[in-house]
């Protein structure tokens, strides 16, 4: 059989017209799943949201029933995506005509060995001790003839084990030395330790840290876990213990609060948190604010680092006291207590079209018009421009933002005020747009700075281990305890955006 190509060229290009057109209907059905995937997942979150803490049973009932639908619809269309992506990718990797390329000369070496799965699997880090078991076939010899069988090659296949923690006592003996002549008595002095009089490790203690504050196990749960292993810790035992290394980490905090503001760009945001009033025992809401330094999208090779501070209250004070020194860029929410640093002009603002685009986007989860999907459609041009350079130097950034973002943002500004005009001002797609339009300014910051994002998502998505934390705690933090809090959160966060070690605090 022929399997060869034809010479025809007039053949070739309908050949090869067809499989564009089929490569573009496989595209356009993987861009519309993906639209409708992200706007269910959504609404999801909104129906989750509302269902949490609902008393009402026939409310719950009723966003049970929704959410039930919803996520069955989401199953389906998951499975029509891959479906069409795989139809998108063999369109792309072959043609009409049959495979000319020649047979493998060992089919069976060339067989995967499991047909119909792609492994996407990542190699298990070769840094990680190895305990190797050879095993050979119980016979030795030829099934067929009784010869002696010669090794021609060998499969390795790995598992991943994990060590089971365990708890040891480190037992310091001192004998005491004397002199019977001088009657001198000679002893070595304590090792010194973490805390003073304590019997609890450097590695333990490093052990309830990471658990509470990178892995968000409330104490309590801490306490059961080492209960089961036979040790007993109270947990006030362990909330004694945060608290004095809190004092001690207290350096490394001002250290890290000095490094992230020596940035020239600080991300910015605050989140309540619930503690406890002194006194009466109930709870009243603080605030955690967190500002980060984190270029690595704009090409830096210097480690991220986020700092965390505690208020009592969202009073402008705060953040205004906090950043008195700070000089440069901070790319925050259209907060009203940061303006006082703006009006300085040692501060410059940028903007969050995420913030901007998160309004449109509820509202196109509640009501879907064709006005809230072309205000998504054309933020999502900018972002896409954004996908493809990130990562890239901040002078490429911004050159390619100023061939391509700036006109696109242009367009979305003469877009919006012609659609505000046809919108009552109570409407919420009006105070959406009305949102951009107010912080157009500050939006469009990034045209101007290849430093600067075109959202403050690294600040929001720093702030996301607290909520988990907040969530997860059976009880709260009493104000002074959630000073210490914000210490650790600090000295915790680094390990998280770079590839450090958390226990020992070291670079890999």
């Amino acid at each position: 059989m022929n399997n060869e190509l034809p010479d025809d060229i007039e053949l070739l290009k309908a050949m090869l017209r067809k499989q564009q057109s089929r490569l573009r209907q496989y595209a356009c059905q993987v861009a519309g799943y993906e639209q409708e995937i992200e706007r269910l997942k959504a609404q999801l979150d909104r129906l989750r949201r509302m269902l949490f803490g609902q008393s009402s049973e026939k409310k719950r009932h009723k966003l049970e029933n929704q959410i039930r639908q919803a996520e069955k619809r989401l199953s389906e269309l998951e499975n029509r995506l891959n479906t069409a992506r795989n139809l998108l990718e063999d369109a792309s990797s072959v043609t009409d005509s049959p495979d000319t390329s020649p047979p493998s000369e060992n089919p069976i070496a060339s067989k995967p060995e499991f047909p119909g799965r792609k492994s996407s699997r990542k190699p298990l880090p070769a840094e990680l001790p190895r305990e190797t078991h050879r095993l050979l076939p119980a016979e030795t010899s030829c099934p067929a003839c009784g010869g002696v069988l010669k090794e021609m090659g060998e499969t390795i296949s790995e598992q991943l084990d994990i060590i089971n923690t365990a708890f040891k006592v480190i037992e310091t003996i001192r004998p005491k030395l004397a002199c019977s002549r001088c009657d001198v008595i000679v002893q070595a002095p304590l090792p010194p330790k973490p805390i003073e009089r304590g019997y609890a490790s450097a590695g333990l203690l490093a052990r309830i840290l990471v658990s509470k504050y990178m892995e968000h196990i409330p104490l309590y749960r801490q306490s059961e876990i080492y209960a089961r292993q036979g040790v007993e810790l109270s947990r006030n035992t362990m909330v004694r213990w945060v608290s004095e290394m809190a004092d001690k980490l207290r350096p490394l905090y001002i250290a890290l609060n000095d490094y992230v503001l020596e940035a020239g760009k600080v991300h910015a945001d605050d989140t309540p948190v619930k503690v406890l009033a002194p006194g009466n025992g109930k709870t009243k809401t603080g605030r955690l604010w967190v500002y980060v330094r984190d270029d690595r999208n704009a090409g830096s090779s210097l480690p991220a680092a986020v700092w965390f501070a505690y208020s009592a209250d969202r009073k402008g004070e705060h953040p205004q006291l906090h950043l008195a020194k700070y000089q440069g860029v901070l790319q925050a929410d259209a907060y009203a207590g940061y303006n006082v640093l703006y009006e300085t002009g040692r501060v410059k603002e940028a903007g969050c079209l995420a913030h901007a685009r998160r309004k449109i986007h509820d509202e196109d989860v509640r009501r879907p018009t064709e006005m809230t999907q072309e205000a998504l459609r054309r933020i999502a041009e900018l972002y896409d421009i954004e996908a493809e350079i990130r990562g890239s130097p901040a002078e490429e950034r911004l050159a390619v933002r100023k061939a391509r973002s700036v006109q696109l943002m242009q367009s979305l500004y003469d877009w919006i005020q012609l659609q505000r005009k046809t919108l009552s001002k109570h409407a919420e797609m009006a105070k959406a747009l009305d949102y951009i339009l107010n912080h157009w300014n500050a939006l469009n910051e990034f045209c101007r700075d290849g430093w600067v994002e075109i959202d403050n998502n690294i600040g929001e998505n720093a702030l996301r281990s607290v909520a988990l934390e907040e969530k997860l705690s059976l009880f709260r933090l009493r104000q002074g305890r959630r000073k210490c809090g914000d210490h650790l959160q600090s000295a915790g966060q680094p390990a998280n955006r770079t590839k450090w070690s958390r226990r020992t605090g070291c670079a890999k």
